[in-house]
């Protein structure tokens, strides 16, 4: 089966055949620097990034754009807030924006161009469409006049009509027509300015997508993408004044992600259920909340919430725990017999890339993949419980591989199994009652009771333990501690 997308712009499923055979061109809307992202952010690049290594993994050369939005309303208020110059706050954002990715373990675009660095580009884009009639100037602003692209609101669907009587023009403002928006916005008092034909400004937000979009990748490219809530109006306005100034298609598939929610209701700052990426991160491990994105599929809703981020916790959790049992069973050597058990799993290991190759092909399924993930995972455990996979330890080193594949296309299952069980351990041991030390210095106490036969003292030691939420797991190898 060859990959198929849901396109927004046709409302279907469609084959993808990319322009240039093998190679793929994608740009996707980045940020507006004045704030921390939230976990709407988080979902938005997580999605794209698995996008970006799913095409690469299936063997496309990948031309993949990231912009900043680093001019803005919202930028020059908050820098006028702090008395700072606007670019002050962008590069603050900025720099907190790749950390949080980074955190995410997102792949760098191949170009992560700043709006600011595209006047001129933005400046030859609105003169071309003043030339052709698309659009105006105004007392220093220059609007696009959407009365005159036909095709207008061909991606929401809407209804120009429908929408123009629900609107009106702002005092104010200058345009004709109350849905024509700003390309060139005229310069206050104090806000940073651009010379340009209509006088000192700077641009719309719309326009840098578009300039930066055909510097980068050309007038017509493959994928554009972001969230469900750019569809209107900042693709839709994309579109419309890529394609009157270029006379041809903007971009062929047009993707988006689903919005979050949290705890089933609307993400939004006057509920205040908003969160930012660094205060999720400070309860959980970033590669929980990347499993936690990608456990759905990514044009469906979400529901965050702190019982569904334990549940992925708990289920990478099982993951790594495999691969732990699988090296462990490897680096021993173990014997065993060859089992119904063993013939499963090299059956599920053998039809796993396909099965896996399917999902992802089917508008990137991750739900599907990882269900896929899981059923391996089962297989692999009942080897592994039943103690078989002696002549077959193959089998339990290929399950390993398939699993550890699959992350790295996904980005995830990429610790070392022990080192992700300690990052949960510690991480979750700062919210217990009792130090990581303290749980240290008992078990040897307990060691020393049982070996001076004290079961009494032993027996206290691992019930006190387990009343403060921790779990003493006795092996050949000595005692470890996990939290319940």
């Amino acid at each position: 089966m060859s990959l198929r997308v849901y396109n927004t712009l046709s409302g279907t499923k469609e084959e993808f055949t990319p322009l240039v055979p093998g190679k793929v061109s994608m740009y996707v809307c980045g940020v507006t620097v004045y704030d921390h992202c939230h976990i709407g952010h988080a979902r938005a690049n997580v999605v794209f990034d698995m996008i970006y290594r799913y095409l690469r993994h299936a063997g496309y050369d990948v031309t993949y754009v990231r912009n900043y939005t680093d001019v803005d309303d919202k930028i020059i208020n908050r820098a006028n807030q702090e008395g700072v110059p606007y670019n002050v706050i962008s590069e603050r954002f900025i720099a907190e924006f790749d950390r949080d990715m980074a955190a995410l373990g997102l792949d760098l675009p191949t170009h992560q161009p700043k709006a600011t660095d595209h006047i001129a580009e933005m400046i030859d884009v609105i003169s071309r469409l003043i030339d052709k009639g698309y659009a105006y100037a105004a007392d220093g602003d220059v609007y696009f006049c959407v009365e005159k692209f036909d095709p207008y609101l061909k991606l929401s669907k809407r209804n120009l009509d429908e929408m123009q009587a629900g609107a009106r023009i702002e005092v104010g403002e200058k345009k004709r027509h109350p849905m024509d928006f700003a390309l060139w916005k005229g310069s206050k008092p104090g806000e940073p300015f651009w010379e340009s034909p209509w006088g000192q400004g700077r641009p719309g937000w719309h326009i840098e997508c578009s300039a930066m979009s055909m510097k980068y990748l050309g007038e017509t490219f493959d994928i554009h993408g972001g969230g469900k809530d750019l569809v209107f109006p900042h693709h839709e306005n994309e579109i419309a004044q890529s394609e009157a100034a270029n006379g041809k298609p903007f971009a062929h598939y047009w993707i988006h992600n689903g919005f979050v929610n949290i705890n089933s209701e609307k993400m939004s700052k006057s509920l205040g259920n908003f969160f930012t990426i660094k205060e999720v991160l400070e309860k959980y491990d970033a590669e929980v909340l990347r499993f936690f994105l990608l456990s759905a599929h990514y044009r469906s809703p979400i529901d965050f919430s702190d019982q569904n981020l334990r549940e992925a916790e708990a289920g990478l959790e099982r993951i790594y725990g495999t691969l732990a049992g699988i090296d462990e069973n490897l680096t021993k050597g173990a014997e065993g017999t060859t089992g119904e058990a063993d013939r499963e799993l090299a059956e599920k290991a053998a039809t796993f890339p396909e099965r896996f190759r399917e999902a992802m092909d089917d508008d990137f399924n991750t739900a599907q993949a990882l269900g896929f993930v899981f059923d391996l995972v089962r297989s692999a455990n009942r080897v592994l419980g039943e103690g078989t996979g002696g002549s077959n330890r193959d089998l339990l080193a290929e399950a390993r591989d398939r699993i550890r594949e699959v992350g790295g296309v996904l980005g995830i299952f990429t610790s070392e199994p022990r080192a992700f069980a300690e990052r949960l351990k510690n991480r979750k041991a700062a919210e217990l009652p009792i130090t990581a030390e303290e749980i240290e210095r008992l078990i040897e106490e307990r060691i020393a009771a049982r070996a001076n036969r004290d079961f009494k003292r032993a027996d206290e030691i691992r019930d006190s333990l387990a009343a403060k939420g921790i779990m003493l797991l006795d092996s050949p190898q000595g005692t470890t501690w996990k939290v319940k």
